[in-house]
């Protein structure tokens, strides 16, 4: 059965989608069969992965909204991944899902078909922590928090952690923090060394190895590839394969 992780924080610009889309290339590269679910309205794991979401007819609205099976919403993606798409459709999930019995479930209900199929399915977590959102830590087995080396980065987090711990006590006691994931991180500065030293007495959990910062990831969506594909031996992606392997080792 496959093992499913989310990719949360609620603040955007953290390298969440790129740590993603990223990390299920470099797992399936290992032979790993890999899922990845979009669940952002934004769709940029959609994107980043060569579909254009105007192009999308069953995406994750779909699917969670209107019941369609999973599988009609799969597609295959260049970089060895299957992806469930998503749409600026998805923008209204919340308000529909709001009313909804079961709600909370909506999510896990959905992926069960999958589980079979793969041996890890990655969720892309919207920067919110909406009804979808948490329907995803409710699914998920782990949660990974990708987290840009700044001060202003943390602001937030200690509410996702709060998060976190209510879904454990209401609806998903198993779920355990992979850890944080330090993304654009520059050695070069003393505030992001600072800021990486201080993370695990912050915040108490397992600091998973740094993303450096490269300009090598803004061009990778251009070509709807990742940056395994489109600068294979750079310091980008020598990372994002030491993470894939950290997190295999761990959870798988």
């Amino acid at each position: 059965m496959a093992h499913v992780l989310a990719f949360a924080n609620q603040k955007g610009g953290v390298g969440k989608t790129t740590t993603v889309v990223t990390v299920g290339a470099a797992m399936a590269e290992l032979g790993l069969r890999v899922a990845v679910v979009d669940l952002d309205a934004q769709a940029c794991a959609t994107f980043s992965l060569g579909i254009d979401p105007e192009d999308v007819e069953v995406s994750t609205r779909e699917v969670l909204i209107d019941k369609v099976a999973i599988d009609q919403a799969v597609i295959r993606t260049a970089d060895g991944v299957d992806l469930v798409p998503s749409t600026i459709r998805l923008a209204d999930a919340d308000s529909a899902l709001s009313g909804a019995k079961g709600r909370e479930f909506a999510v896990r209900q959905a992926l069960e078909p999958l589980k079979a199929r793969y041996d890890w399915i990655l969720l892309d977590c919207a920067p919110s922590l909406g009804i979808v959102t948490v329907g995803a830590l409710i699914a998920a087995q782990s949660v990974a928090i990708p987290l840009q080396c700044e001060t202003l980065s943390h602001r937030g987090v200690g509410q996702l952690l709060e998060t976190i711990d209510d879904v454990r006590t209401y609806a998903n006691a198993s779920l355990r923090i992979a850890g944080i994931i330090p993304t654009q991180f520059d050695a070069r500065t003393t505030h992001a060394r600072a800021v990486l030293a201080d993370l695990p007495a912050t915040y108490g959990v397992q600091v998973l190895p740094p993303i450096r910062r490269s300009i090598r990831f803004a061009e990778a969506p251009a070509a709807g590839r990742t940056v395994l594909s489109t600068a294979p031996t750079s310091v980008g992606a020598r990372d994002y394969r030491a993470l894939a392997q950290a997190l295999v080792s761990q959870l798988g």
